[in-house]
């Protein structure tokens, strides 16, 4: 077995072939390890297989010979577990015609239609296994193979390492948690925070203007994990402030760039790519005011999205904000 522990576990089946879903196919497969990658439609199933290369969604990156690409989901009945790599408003039609023996990872960063978490969505549908992959994990950098580190969270811990050991690679160090709602929730709200942060630099409001507003954004991120029964502390983790530092500053986050060209008054979901913290905006934010809760920077970036508020209004309300000690 090598230091990894790639040698020792069997292929991966990947399920969704988006930009994450085929770097995660293109890093395990250069990495030793065969990856069935499965695709919703057989004409880009056929696409992929003929083309060698996801110029959709993940263009410039060969994808290895290593990767066999379908749309027949009876490949599922070969493999104990899979990525489920479908943007979360495709993962309960997804998750519906799935055998409910099969272990599932819940890769997207969003909630269902109803607001519930994903693995709550799988947990209700039947499946016993459930885990979540998440961290600051750019589908443009980790398909060409640069080094990132994520984390996979679930209360089953034999697995949580079962996962681990099969897609840790020399490019790709994954780490275990068993704070299953604090990991998921973090790449959540670190979407619609890295909107905000997409409409600070839309507006050219300057550094000191992004850095207190990630500041804040991570705070109310962890107050809000610890209203759902998570620990505070995994907020600064990968899932968190790693996850949060990535997305609110790079050029590949679709989120941040979301926010931008809404500021700039162009559509915010340009390019039809999902946006996944438009919607969380909007269900973070219901929840929130059914509940009580504070999350100010949520509902700003709600209020914006929705039209409710201009840009200028949504910055004057959270600067107008009552004075309170900054652990508040």
């Amino acid at each position: 077995m090598s230091a990894t522990g790639v040698s020792a576990t069997p292929p991966v089946l990947v399920l969704g072939a988006g930009g994450w879903g085929s770097a995660l196919a293109v890093m395990l497969t250069r990495h030793g390890r065969p990856v069935t990658l499965w695709a919703r439609r057989a004409d880009f199933a056929e696409q992929l297989r003929c083309t060698r290369e996801n110029t959709t969604y993940l263009p410039g990156v060969a994808l290895p010979d290593g990767v066999q690409v379908t749309a027949d989901l009876g490949v599922v009945g070969a493999f104990g577990w899979a990525l489920v790599v479908v943007p979360s408003a495709g993962v309960e039609e997804l998750l519906s015609v799935l055998p409910r023996s099969l272990g599932v990872v819940l890769c997207a960063k969003g909630l269902s239609s109803d607001g519930r978490r994903l693995s709550e969505l799988a947990a209700d549908l039947g499946f016993a296994r459930r885990a979540v992959l998440s961290g600051p994990n750019h589908a443009e950098e980790v398909g060409r193979l640069l080094p990132a580190a994520s984390v996979v969270a679930s209360p089953d811990q034999e697995f949580a390492l079962q996962v681990q050991q099969a897609t840790l690679t020399p490019t790709f160090r994954v780490y275990t948690s068993p704070d299953l709602p604090g990991v998921e929730l973090g790449g959540v709200l670190k979407n619609v925070m890295a909107l905000a942060a997409g409409m600070v630099d839309g507006l050219e409001l300057g550094d000191n203007a992004k850095a207190s507003l990630m500041t804040r954004g991570l705070r109310e991120m962890g107050r809000y994990l610890a209203s759902q029964g998570a620990q505070e502390d995994t907020v600064y983790g990968l899932s968190g402030l790693g996850d949060l530092m990535a997305t609110a500053n790079s050029r590949h986050s679709r989120n941040r760039a979301a926010g931008e060209r809404l500021a700039r008054g162009l559509d915010p979901a340009q390019g039809g790519k999902v946006v996944e913290g438009l919607r969380s905006a909007q269900l973070l934010s219901d929840w929130a005011q059914a509940h009580g809760h504070d999350l100010p920077i949520v509902k700003a970036v709600r209020q914006v999205v929705t039209g409710a508020w201009t840009l200028e209004e949504g910055v004057a309300a959270l600067m107008g904000r009552d004075a309170k000690p900054e652990r508040n």
